[in-house]
């Protein structure tokens, strides 16, 4: 059978790596495992980079700890160059190249799903295959 398609936003990758026993944090396993293939953007990769030092407190991370972390992310994930769309396509302009990345792969390797807790992004879901973790879950728990 092949495994599930999906670009992972960075909220659901974070949170998942905090919170191991979640929903986000079972997506996580089920990518370690090669049960999902992961898609994901340069900009996806530096958004977590980003985000990453400001929740020091909670995982301890030294900037070295998580670049490394970012660069194992892209080696584990496939990385898409994110289709152009205009800035209007999502409410917050930042998520643009979000859901340019699940359209390239849509468009370039049949992913399944854009897994997000972003609401500017699930909005979307009556035009593009936009799911939160836990829908996400209910219909792949058991991968």
């Amino acid at each position: 059978m092949a495994s599930i398609q999906a670009v992972i936003d960075t909220n659901v990758i974070i949170s998942g790596m905090a919170y191991p026993a979640s929903v986000p944090g079972k997506i996580m396993q089920a990518w370690r495992s090669g049960a999902i293939d992961v898609y994901l953007s340069e900009y996806i990769l530096d958004e977590i980079r980003r985000v990453l030092p400001r929740l020091r407190s909670r995982h301890g991370m030294s900037e070295a700890e998580i670049d490394d972390l970012v660069d194992i992310l892209g080696l584990l994930a496939e990385i898409l160059e994110p289709a152009a769309l205009p800035p209007e396509s999502v409410r917050g302009i930042k998520d643009t190249p979000v859901l340019g990345t699940l359209i390239r792969g849509m468009q370039t390797h049949s992913v399944d799903y854009l897994i997000t807790g972003d609401k500017d992004l699930l909005v979307l879901k009556e035009h593009y295959p936009v799911i939160t973790p836990a829908e996400f879950w209910s219909r792949h728990g058991g991968l």
